[in-house]
């Protein structure tokens, strides 16, 4: 019995460290599909634009257009 709390105590620290970790690992993963939702809302916005941009230099009637 002398060497079970000795041996409860490394069991414990090593069940805190681990939960520190796992709870390190989400946060780095919270902040990773941010950052992706980010670069997602920047890159619509980007091809809106040029979608808009494409459609004001595009001729009007589509009779003059010349197919070459």
């Amino acid at each position: 019995m002398i060497f079970s709390i000795p041996i409860i105590a490394i069991v414990t620290s090593h069940f805190q460290k681990q939960t520190k970790v796992k709870a390190s690992m989400i946060k780095d993963e919270i902040e990773l599909e941010r950052l992706k939702h980010e670069n997602y809302l920047l890159e619509t916005q980007k091809m809106r634009l040029e979608l808009e941009k494409m459609q004001l230099h595009e001729p009007k009637d589509k009779s003059t257009r010349i197919i070459g």
